[in-house]
C-alpha cells in the first residue's frame, strides 16, 4: 500500500488552528478596547470588568452543553456556526452607543467563542489521531497564541491610528468572509468522510454493543466522585483566573497604570504571545513522551514565580522578562490537562468532560476578570489581585502534585470515543 505523504488530519489541524487564531484572538483582544470603551461609552473599570466576567460565565456555562452538541452533531457544524456568530457580533459591536448594548453583544460573542473552542478541537483530535495527539493538541492551542500575538497588538495599533469601531468592523468582516467559508469547505468530523483512517491507524475493528458505548456508561454522579475530576477542574479554574481572566483583561490597562507607553505595552503583549506559542508547542510535544501530570506541576509553580516578577515590574525590562516567562507557561497547561482528562475518563463522554473542564476555566476567568477590576476601583492598583493569584497558583501546584498517574494502556474501539458525524 502506498504511503500518503500528507494526511488530511493535518488539514483538520490547520483549519481549526486558523479558526482559533481568529475567534479566540478576537476575544483575547478585549483588554485593548477597555480604555476606548470607558472613554467613548462613559464606563468605569468595574463596568468593563463586569462585561468581561459575564462573558466568561456565559462561555463557561455553555461548555458542557457544547460538548454534548459536539457529541451529537459533530464539531464541523458547531465550529462553523460559532465562527459566524462571533463575526456577526463583532460587526454589530461597531455600532453600539450604550453599555447595555455591549453587554448583550458580548454575550453572543461568548457563545460563539465557546463553540469554536478546545471542546470541539479536542474531539476532532481524538477522531483524527491515534498517534501524535499531543502534538496535534499543541498546534491547535497555538492558534490561541498566534491570535494573541497578531490580533491583540494589531488591535492596539489599529485603535491608536484609526479607532475602536473600525477595528471591530474589520474583525467581524475577517471572520464572516474569510474564516467561516474555510471552516465550512474544509473541516470534516471523521476520517471516514474522506475515506481515510486516523493517523496511527484504526484500532481493532470491534462493533461495540449499546451497553459498551461511552454514552451508555456515562454517569455524572460517578464522575463527580472521582478525585481526578476535582484535581483537574480546580487547577484549571486557577488557570482561567490568572490567564484569560486577569492577564487578558487587565494586563494592558495594568501596564498603562505603571506608566508604560502603548509601544512598550504592545511589545510586552507580543513577547508574551510569542513565548506562549513556544510553550504551547513544547507542551504538546513533551506530553507525547513525558508525564502530563508532572508537566502541569512545573507549569503552575513557574507561573506563580512569573507573577512575583510582575509585582515588581515598574521598568520595561522587568515587564518584558515577565512577559517571556508567563508566556512560556500561559496556555501550555491546556494540552496536558486535556490529555489527562481523556486518559482518566476514556470510558465516558470526552465532549462532556472537556466541556466541564472548560466551564471550570471560564468560571475562573470570570472571577479573574471581575475581582481585579472591583479591587482596582477600591484601591487604585492591582497589587492585591496579584498576591491572590500567586497563592492560588501554589494551591494548583499542590493539587496536580497529588494526582495519580493515569493508566497508559492502549485503547480499543470499545474504549475510544467515536462520535457521530
Amino acid at each position: 500500500m502506498k504511503t500518503r505523504k500528507f494526511h488530511y488530519a493535518w488539514m483538520i489541524v490547520f483549519v481549526t488552528f486558523l479558526t482559533f487564531l481568529a475567534v479566540q484572538g478576537g476575544r483575547l483582544a478585549f483588554g485593548a478596547f477597555v480604555g476606548p470603551w470607558e472613554e467613548d461609552l462613559s464606563m468605569d473599570r468595574g463596568t468593563t470588568s463586569l462585561i468581561s466576567a459575564l462573558s466568561f460565565v456565559i462561555y463557561g456555562i455553555s461548555q458542557p452543553v457544547i460538548g454534548r452538541l459536539v457529541d451529537k452533531y459533530g464539531a464541523r457544524l458547531i465550529i462553523s456556526a460559532s465562527t459566524l456568530l462571533v463575526g456577526v457580533s463583532f460587526f454589530f459591536i461597531t455600532f453600539v452607543h450604550q453599555p447595555w448594548q455591549l453587554f448583550v453583544l458580548y454575550a453572543f460573542v461568548s457563545l460563539g467563542v465557546g463553540g469554536a473552542s478546545n471542546v470541539a478541537g479536542t474531539v476532532l483530535v481524538m477522531n483524527w489521531f491515534n498517534k501524535k495527539r499531543g502534538l496535534a493538541l499543541g498546534i491547535l492551542e497555538a492558534g490561541f497564541g498566534f491570535g494573541q500575538m497578531l490580533i491583540v497588538p494589531g488591535s492596539l495599533l489599529l485603535i491608536q491610528y484609526i479607532d475602536w469601531r473600525m477595528t471591530n468592523l474589520l474583525l467581524g468582516i475577517f471572520l464572516i468572509l474569510i474564516v467561516f467559508p474555510v471552516v465550512v469547505f474544509f473541516l470534516r468530523n471523521q476520517p471516514k468522510e474522506k475515506g481515510l483512517e486516523p493517523i496511527g491507524g484504526q484500532q481493532k475493528e470491534i462493533n461495540p454493543s449499546m451497553d459498551d458505548r461511552p454514552e451508555a456508561k456515562f454517569s455524572i454522579a460517578e464522575v463527580l466522585r472521582k478525585r481526578q475530576f476535582w484535581f483537574l477542574m480546580l487547577p484549571f479554574a486557577v488557570c482561567g483566573f490568572t490567564t484569560t481572566g486577569l492577564m487578558d483583561t487587565h494586563l494592558i490597562p495594568m501596564s498603562h497604570n505603571h506608566g508604560f507607553s502603548t509601544t512598550v505595552t504592545s511589545a510586552a503583549v507580543s513577547i508574551l504571545a510569542a513565548f506562549n506559542i513556544i510553550g504551547i508547542l513544547l507542551s504538546g510535544v513533551i506530553i507525547d513522551y513525558w508525564s502530563s501530570r508532572k508537566l502541569l506541576v512545573f507549569l503552575y509553580i513557574t507561573r506563580a514565580l512569573s507573577i512575583v516578577i510582575l509585582v515588581y515590574s515598574h521598568n520595561p525590562v522587568l515587564l518584558l522578562i515577565f512577559a517571556a516567562l508567563f508566556g512560556l507557561v500561559d496556555f501550555a497547561t491546556v494540552a496536558p490537562t486535556q490529555l489527562l482528562a481523556a486518559e482518566y475518563f476514556k470510558n465516558y463522554s470526552i465532549g462532556f468532560i472537556v466541556g466541564c473542564l472548560s466551564l471550570s476555566h471560564q468560571v475562573g476567568s470570570a472571577l479573574g476578570a471581575y475581582v481585579p477590576g472591583y479591587l482596582y476601583n477600591l484601591s487604585g492598583n492591582y497589587n492585591f489581585s496579584l498576591y491572590i493569584s500567586i497563592l492560588i497558583l501554589v494551591a494548583a501546584f499542590i493539587m496536580n502534585l497529588l494526582l495519580p498517574e493515569p493508566d497508559k494502556k492502549p485503547m480499543t474501539n470499545t474504549e475510544s470515543v467515536e462520535l457521530p458525524s
